[in-house]
């Protein structure tokens, strides 16, 4: 294998794996050591920048970087990162002064976002400090978009959502509330030098089977009826719930209802339990309520008695594979079974609609009915119109849908100002030893074992009796520093240098994970085969030396690496040094 290359900023990235795993690349080692030097000012202003929703994605992002973390790999659990970005909103102070102003002196250029949920925030707040005039367009009286209208209260409060939205339209953003955008020519026409289409996915799937509009006052779109739940159009349930769908927003759904008056509340799905798509804690709080979880069931026909609902009547299935293990549901033979229940919530997924898009633009869509785009500039054939979040590339979550606006905020910069949108800014790095002493280093560094500390819940009983008194109460003081603690430092970078090293292997001694191996050099297959410990994850890279003087390599199993600093310490020549890497992606106004 040719000598590992650690000038390029992805091999180090990838090495931190919650941040490579992040959809908007937050920095989780960095601000995390800060949450623990209770420096939350600076923890909370390292996540705006990349995240942008610190407090509202503390509370209900999808996590994504938490299955990718390495304290996943020493014990069941990984670091409570989500919450720990709660941690950081929920204790700062005022950062109003920290924030961009409106900026000063305006560039003469106009973008137009249409929506005005995460996707169109982020792209407002990218573009605002750079002179651009933004202006928000939303069917709603509030901005926040579907985050504000299917997320209920006692997942995100309303003040929490209101101050993260509010610091980004106090930056200049004209507003243009309670205005439904039905034509895209119209918006057009009006001079914007581009726009932004942040839509989301706004219509939930039909159950289309027997009975639904005999019996359908009492079936309701999942999404709608969490919708008119938010704004107060609906403030109660039948005591007999069906929920049908296995994702979070039907997870909302039966806890929503459950504190509605739904005393039999019930989640029905086609697939088995672990193969739900919604995530494992929405599934824990929802049983943890008291709602049953029923799989392998298939809706056959709504029953009903002259239009009143009386129940749902469904087929037993099981889970088939195929030769390709694709799976395959196929009915059990067995007797089907009626569920009785006076309301039925359909959240069996969501879908785009583009029904205000003339299709004479020059907005070219797929046979799915998507737009067209670059994935990477997210532009649309119609060059000046650019799309984002669940509008782009079909439903995914809110951190998804940032990551998403970042890039496009670039690709508006650029196309405003004429120039290329492939050549992106590139991201900024440094990388700087953490050397204090000869066995000292600048960030804690003991590795222990230590299970996940559980985030403070309120009473289940004052939970239900409130649709808007937040479950979750996030950790106190004591608890952040002690899930803090467990963080191992990926950041911290074991970087090796070749001439330094006298080749008397004391730090294949002392790797208490046994990831490092003197050996000679090979192909990637045959050099992961001979380590000490074989390195098996094809998706974590190994770190190869330059050519040592006996002709062998040093290599290093990135996957199973610890970032405990052992082998520096041992290391009698410094040949390994520790050494903090820290990334950030690039954002609109960066230079190429």
């Amino acid at each position: 294998m040719n000598p590992t290359d650690i000038r390029n900023p992805d091999y180090f990235h990838k090495v931190v794996d919650c941040q490579w795993a992040c959809p908007a690349h937050t920095p989780v080692p960095e601000y995390i050591r800060l949450i623990a030097a209770g420096r939350y000012d600076d923890a909370y202003m390292i996540n705006w920048r990349s995240n942008v929703f610190p407090g509202i994605l503390g509370r209900v992002c999808d996590r994504p970087c938490e299955p990718a973390c390495r304290r996943g790999r020493v014990e069941a659990e990984p670091v409570a990162i989500c919450r720990l970005k709660r941690v950081a909103a929920d204790y700062k102070g005022d950062i109003k002064a920290r924030l961009p102003l409106p900026a000063s002196t305006k560039n003469g250029k106009r973008v137009a976002c249409i929506g005005g949920g995460p996707a169109s925030l982020t792209v407002a707040r990218d573009l605002l400090p750079l002179g651009y005039e933004v202006v928000i367009y939303d069917g709603a009286s509030k901005a926040g978009g579907m985050v504000r209208s299917q997320i209920p209260k006692f997942r995100l409060p309303e003040t929490v959502l209101d101050e993260e939205v509010d610091y980004i339209l106090e930056m200049g953003a004209t507003r243009r509330l309670d205005t439904w955008v039905n034509s895209l020519r119209n918006i057009v026409t009006e001079g914007y030098d581009a726009v932004f289409v942040g839509t989301g996915a706004p219509r939930g799937r039909e159950a289309d089977i027997p009975g639904r509009q005999e019996a359908g006052k009492h079936i309701h779109i999942g999404i709608d009826w969490l919708s008119s739940v938010a704004f107060g159009h609906v403030d109660k349930i039948a005591p007999r719930v069906i929920v049908l769908g296995g994702g979070n927003t039907a997870m909302d759904c039966c806890r929503t209802s459950k504190r509605l008056g739904g005393t039999d509340v019930k989640v029905v799905v086609r697939s088995g339990f672990e193969e739900m798509k919604a995530s494992p804690w929405e599934r824990e709080d929802a049983m943890h309520e008291g709602i049953e979880i029923h799989n392998f069931l298939v809706p056959k026909e709504f029953k009903h008695d002259n239009g009143r609902l009386t129940g749902v009547l469904f087929e037993k299935v099981k889970a088939e594979y195929d030769a390709k293990g694709r799976r395959n549901l196929v009915p059990t033979g067995e007797a089907d079974l009626l569920m009785e229940c006076d309301e039925v919530l359909v959240a069996i997924g969501q879908e785009n609609a583009f029904p205000w898009i003339e299709r004479d633009l020059g907005i070219e869509f797929d046979k799915w009915d998507m737009p067209v785009l670059n994935p990477a500039t997210l532009q649309s054939t119609l060059p000046r119109v650019f799309f984002g979040g669940d509008a782009a590339l079909g439903p995914k979550n809110i951190i998804t849908a940032v990551a998403q606006a970042h890039e496009a905020a670039i690709s508006i910069d650029l196309f405003c100002q004429g120039k290329d949108l492939k050549q992106r800014p590139a991201p900024h790095t440094n990388l700087a030893s953490q050397k204090m002493g000869i066995h000292e280093w600048s960030y804690g560094n003991n590795v222990t074992l230590d299970h996940r500390h559980k985030v403070p819940t309120l009473d289940l009983q004052k939970s239900l009796a409130n649709l808007r008194n937040e479950f979750e109460l996030g950790y106190d003081i004591k608890l952040a520093f002690a899930e803090a603690e467990r963080c191992l430092n990926c950041d911290v970078q074991t970087v090796f240098t070749t001439k330094l090293c006298i080749e008397c292997d004391a730090c294949t001694d002392i790797c208490p994970m046994d990831c490092i191996t003197f050996t000679g050099n090979g192909e990637a297959a045959d050099l992961r085969s001979r380590l000490k410990a074989p390195a098996t994850n094809l998706g974590q890279d190994i770190y190869v030396s330059d050519t040592l003087q006996t002709g062998r390599v040093a290599v290093k199993d990135e996957d199973v690496c610890l970032h405990c600093g052992l082998c520096a310490e041992r290391c009698p020549t410094g040949a390994w040094d520790m050494q903090k890497f820290f990334i950030e992606t690039s954002q609109a106004g960066q230079q190429p």
